[in-house]
């Protein structure tokens, strides 16, 4: 068994070694045979061509400022919603929740057009606004939330709170809010990773002085020649701060996962 881990450990980090053994070396270097293993002296000079290529630094604001206010209201709507849905009786929950789950289905191209027909008239394009408010709710979050809730908060806690005197708003901050932390961490990791990485959507309504990282770096990639040690340091730079988040937040991931995977 540990001989399996460690070549799952292996194989899911090499590529990530060898990106930062190509990041670390003159492009003319890589042509060799055999290519050089080990870590070169040139990378924090790629960093610097990088940033001079592109607007990184801007790129990565943009990034951050998208992710950031997309995850904060994915996770607050989601788990706003997926409490009404998992707690509360109101007429038609179950249609309305499973007409939420079937626009999952529709795929993402279908709405494209219309979509920047409404940020055009809403003069949104060419701005952040035309990334953010698109992803603002997530259907996959409001059914995993509400899946979630439905397993994590008893009915007779709640009811316990209402004979305290609680009303539905209190309720949800003092004890579904407290309850939902694990589920919210892996929602808002796994949004966070989604709008980080998106690039389709960023490359069509926002323009080149405005770039997210992805399109950003798909200019690094662009050219007649391929710069491979320009565009690998720039997907290191990229993925630094993934890296981050997954350290922070890996704890109450792991923790949310194992929970769900105990549940089922």
């Amino acid at each position: 068994m540990y001989l399996c881990l460690i070549a799952l450990a292996f194989f899911s980090g090499f590529p990530l070694y060898w990106s930062l053994v190509v990041a670390s070396h003159d492009n003319s270097v890589l042509g060799q045979t055999p290519p050089p293993f080990g870590l070169g002296s040139n990378f924090f000079i790629n960093i610097g061509r990088a940033f001079d290529t592109v607007p990184f630094a801007k790129a990565l604001l943009n990034s951050f400022i998208v992710s950031t206010s997309i995850t904060v209201s994915v996770v607050l709507f989601s788990t706003l919603a997926g409490f009404a849905f998992a707690k509360l009786k109101f007429r038609g929950r179950n249609a309305l929740l499973l007409m939420i789950v079937a626009t999952m289905m529709v795929p993402t191209q279908l709405g494209i057009i219309p979509l920047y027909m409404l940020m055009a008239k809403t003069a949104m394009i060419g701005t952040l606004y035309a990334v953010i408010v698109p992803s603002m709710v997530s259907a996959f979050g409001v059914f995993f939330m509400a899946q979630f809730l439905q397993e994590a908060v008893p009915n007779e806690l709640l009811e316990a709170a209402r004979a305290d005197g609680c009303n539905t708003i209190r309720m949800f901050w003092h004890v579904v809010l407290p309850a939902a932390r694990p589920a919210a961490a892996v929602l808002g990791m796994l949004t966070f990773m989604t709008a980080w990485n998106d690039f389709f959507w960023p490359l069509v309504v926002l323009t080149p002085e405005e770039p997210t990282v992805q399109v950003a770096l798909s200019t690094l990639a662009s050219g007649y020649v391929q710069d491979f040690s320009l565009s690998l340091t720039g997907t290191i730079i990229a993925t630094v701060p993934l890296l981050v988040l997954f350290g922070l937040l890996g704890k109450h991931i792991i923790g949310g996962i194992m929970q769900g995977a105990v549940k089922g």
